[in-house]
């Protein structure tokens, strides 16, 4: 991690971020908010 005000704070999240959507969300669509939850937090989680 960077000093306050660096470029490199957010990088990681963002990194993360981008993978998550182009892995999962970008190539599934769901019927609840419920299901997006449990999707995502299984992404995460496992």
């Amino acid at each position: 991690m960077g000093s306050v005000g660096d470029s490199y704070d957010n990088a990681l999240m963002e990194n993360f971020f981008s993978t998550l959507k182009t892995e999962l969300v970008y190539r599934r669509s769901w019927q609840t908010r419920e299901q997006a939850e449990n999707e995502l937090f299984a992404y995460i989680d496992g």
